[in-house]
Parts: structure tokens; C-alpha cells; sequence
């Protein structure tokens, strides 16, 4: 069997291992069976099945445990993983710095607002230690990034609001880290201003004001943007210094900081696809690892389609085009674990797509906003096909108007958010969507359509909202 149909392979057995743990409710510690045991379910060679394993483990939702008792046994996963796989892929794209910004003001009003309703002793506790460690910063220490955002995020007890402003802040903190200030008195000018605007948000969300926590919460947001806007560089690349790697951790986490730090320096160097990056005796000198470090690391890239090893004359670690699905499905398994209810799918869906459709309602002169909505003005006829491409048309619609709206950060985050809408349709045990449901999805798509046209903003706005509440009884 050739290596690549053996990946192939190993990624089918390691989606399969990783439904199961969903099914089986997240049963942390428990055991999926040993390696043999699973060889022998699967019928595949144990080379493919340590494969599959290593990129569950990658997920960090199950670990092989060796000796009496072992097998492969479920565990806790955290953001890190997910988070890094969705950073590498969006520089790939190029995310820009007004689409960040763009989409911090989309998501982190929302989370203050929420915060607001839901914060509690220990959430003002954190959010005042956060303010508190803020005031003890002097220059010479390292500059306070992004605490603040994750912590009020955290408070709007929203899982996949909490990990989507992990993104942005992550996004955000490299741009931060490429601007600069021309003297110390401005670098503390910055912070001073940034810790009262914080101060204010914390006292809003304590209080309850969920109004006001949203509204300090934009205008705060849009300071940052004026500063970013007037201090960032203005290139595209990541300027970093280079990291340096531990040994001092286990083979698998250092592969997965290998793989991460790969991963950056193929996009600092702007992302050459079908370049050689080096070979392996030049990377291996490079990066000072283990050859079998080096080669997990390597594994960990042909999954998210960055790079893949070519062996002979003129070979080494290709740079390749990175694929959405990957990350897709990645963040989409975290937040299975952490069982986001259908409140938290449909406001942060709900936020992006009106986003999207008042993007789009600016764009409506040109030639292919237009071409979309005439698409999507053909009539539908009563065949089983139509039935069983009503999910296809649903997703082709929302998806192509955030594609229109052009913020690929947005666009990606939809497509997550449409994949946790899918697996939970697909598991549920639901019924196939009727002709009446394909009917009043197409009805909806049209009115929608006709509000752009018009450029009537508002209309456009309400309808999508309908729309959306309608859908979410149908998905969930």
C-alpha cells in the first residue's frame, strides 16, 4: 500500500475513533480498547492504526496508554490544538488586518452583552484580577495582549464564542507584536487608555448592563482599530523572532510545537507553494530535534495539507495549499466536546450572517453579487432530488453570501458553524426534510434576495434573522 492511500486510510480510522467518543458521550478515561484490539476492528496494518492514533492524540482526545489496563483512553482536550490549526490556515489566506478587526467587532460586543447576563462572583473576581494585573505593568516588562478579551469571553459562557476570540486575539497579538510606538510615553499612553476602557467594560458587565457592556465594548474595539491602523507596518507577513524549542516535553507535544513553529516560519516566508522548504538533514539541523520527532511533526503537516515530505533528487518538505476542511473539522470536534446548545450556535451564527448580508447589501452593483442572486431566483420543482439537496441549496446559500461579503475569518467561522449544525442533524436521529421545509427555505432564500436588490439594509437584516430562527428548529 502506498503512503498516501495509508494516510488516507489512517485519517478515515482516526474520524471514525473520534465519532465514537462523541457517541459515546465524551466518557473521559475510559478506553477505546488496545492496539491490537483496534487493529483487529478496524482490519487495517498496525503502521495505519498508530497513524490514526497519533492524530487523535494530536486532537488530544484520546491518548494510547501502554501495559496492564492500557488501550487507547479518552481524555480531556483543550482550544490549543484547534486554535493553532485555525491560525495556520488563515495566514495561509492572508487575513488582513481589517478583517480581524472586522470580526472582533462582530463577536466581542456580543460576548460582553452576554457576560453581562450571565457573570457571576468568580467571573468578577477574574475579570478584576485581569484589571489588577494590567496596573502593575511598567516598561521593561512584557506587554499585556490579550487576557482582558479571553476572560470576558469566558464570562459569556458561550463555548463557541470563547473560542472563536481565542482566534482573534491570537490573530491580534501578532499584528500588536509587528506595530510599534514611537517612545516609551506613547507605549504607556496606549496601555493607560486601554486599561480605562477595560475598567469601564468590567463595571458594565458587573453590573448587569448589557447595553452599555456591548456599547463600550465597540467603541472599545474601534480605539484599537485606529491604533492598529496607524501603528501596524502595514505588511502582510508575520515578522517573529525565531522560537526556540524544549526538549524538555514529551516526543507528541514537541512534534506538535515543531509542526506549529513550521507552520509559522512556511508563512513568514510568504508561503511559497510547491517551494522546498528544506530537506530533511537541513531541517533537522535547523531545528534541532529527533529525526522521529521531525517526522511526527511532518505527519502533523500532510494533515493540514501545509507542507508533505517528497523523497528523492530535489526532494524535501514541500510547501503545499492548505485545506479549509481540516481546520474545520479540528475546531469542530473541540467544541463537540464542549456541547455548545443551540442558543450558542444560533446567536454567533445569527451575528456573523447579519454581518454578511449588510456587507453584501454595499456590494449589490457589482457583477457578482448580482450573478448570485439571480442563482438563486430559479424556481424549484417537487422531485426527490429536490429533497435531498434542500441541506446542499441551505448551505450553498449562507456560505456563498459570506463569501460575498469577502471577511474570510467570518467565512470561516460560518462554515465551522454549519459542520456542528451538520454532525448534530446527521446523529440526532432527524427527519429528512420535508417538500413544505424546502418550500419555506427557498421562500425565505427569495425575500432575502429582493431585500438585497433593493439595498433596503434593514429588510435584509430582519429577514435573515427570521429565516434563521426558522432554521435552527429545523437543524437542531
Amino acid at each position: 500500500m502506498s503512503a498516501g492511500l495509508e494516510n488516507k486510510l489512517a485519517a478515515k480510522v482516526a474520524r471514525d475513533l473520534e465519532a465514537e467518543i462523541v457517541r459515546r458521550g465524551w466518557a473521559i478515561g475510559e478506553s477505546l480498547g488496545s492496539e491490537h484490539a483496534l487493529q483487529e476492528r478496524f482490519g487495517v496494518s498496525r503502521s495505519v492504526l498508530r497513524e490514526a492514533v497519533r492524530l487523535v492524540e494530536h486532537h488530544q482526545v484520546a491518548r494510547m496508554r501502554r501495559g496492564p489496563g492500557g488501550g487507547l483512553i479518552i481524555c480531556e482536550p483543550d482550544a490549543g490544538p484547534a486554535a493553532r490549526a485555525v491560525v495556520i490556515y488563515l495566514e495561509h489566506l492572508g487575513t488582513t488586518l481589517g478583517d480581524l478587526l472586522n470580526a472582533r467587532l462582530v463577536l466581542e460586543p456580543l460576548a460582553a452583552s452576554l457576560a453581562a447576563e450571565r457573570i457571576d462572583e468568580a467571573g468578577i473576581a477574574r475579570l478584576r484580577a485581569v484589571l489588577w494585573g494590567e496596573q502593575q505593568w511598567r516598561p521593561g516588562l512584557p506587554t499585556p495582549r490579550d487576557e482582558f478579551h479571553i476572560a470576558l469571553a469566558e464570562q459569556s459562557k458561550n463555548p463557541v464564542l470563547q473560542l472563536f476570540i481565542d482566534v482573534l486575539m491570537r490573530l491580534t497579538t501578532r499584528y500588536a507584536l509587528q506595530s510599534r510606538t514611537d517612545t516609551d510615553t506613547e507605549a504607556i499612553e496606549a496601555l493607560d487608555r486601554m486599561h480605562i476602557d477595560h475598567s469601564e467594560i468590567v463595571a458594565a458587565v458587573t453590573s448587569g448592563d448589557s447595553a452599555r457592556a456591548k456599547t463600550l465594548s465597540e467603541r472599545h474595539i474601534e480605539a484599537v482599530t485606529a491604533w492598529l491602523q496607524h501603528h501596524h507596518p502595514g505588511t502582510a507577513s508575520w515578522r517573529r523572532k525565531p522560537r526556540r524549542l524544549t526538549t524538555e516535553v514529551p516526543r507528541g507535544k514537541l512534534a506538535e510545537m515543531l509542526a506549529a513553529t513550521i507552520g509559522d516560519d512556511i508563512a513568514a516566508a510568504g508561503w511559497q507553494v510547491g517551494a522546498v522548504f528544506g530537506t530533511e538533514a537541513a531541517l533537522l539541523e535547523r531545528y534541532r530535534v529527533s529525526r522521529a520527532v521531525f517526522r511526527e511533526a511532518v505527519r502533523l503537516l500532510e494533515y493540514h495539507s501545509i507542507a508533505h515530505m517528497r523523497r528523492g533528487p530535489g526532494g524535501g518538505l514541500v510547501i503545499a495549499r492548505p485545506q479549509a476542511q481540516a481546520s474545520i473539522d479540528t475546531i469542530a470536534l473541540y467544541l463537540q466536546y464542549r456541547d455548545p446548545n443551540r442558543e450558542d450556535l444560533r446567536c454567533v451564527r445569527e451575528a456573523i450572517e447579519i454581518d454578511n448580508v449588510a456587507k453584501v447589501v454595499k456590494r449589490r452593483g457589482e457583477s457578482e453579487v448580482a450573478a448570485f442572486l439571480a442563482a438563486h431566483r430559479s424556481e424549484v420543482s417537487e422531485t426527490s432530488d429536490d429533497l435531498s439537496d434542500a441541506a446542499v441549496e441551505e448551505f450553498r446559500f449562507h456560505v456563498g453570501l459570506a463569501q460575498l461579503a469577502g471577511n474570510t475569518l467570518l467565512d470561516l467561522f460560518l462554515r465551522i458553524i454549519v459542520e456542528l449544525f451538520r454532525r448534530h442533524w446527521s446523529t440526532s436521529g432527524q427527519a429528512a426534510p420535508t417538500w413544505a421545509d424546502v418550500l419555506a427555505v427557498h421562500h425565505a432564500h427569495l425575500r432575502i434576495v429582493d431585500a438585497i436588490e433593493v439595498g433596503d439594509d434593514s429588510l435584509a437584516r430582519y429577514r435573515v434573522r427570521r429565516h434563521l430562527d426558522a432554521a435552527a428548529s429545523w437543524w437542531l
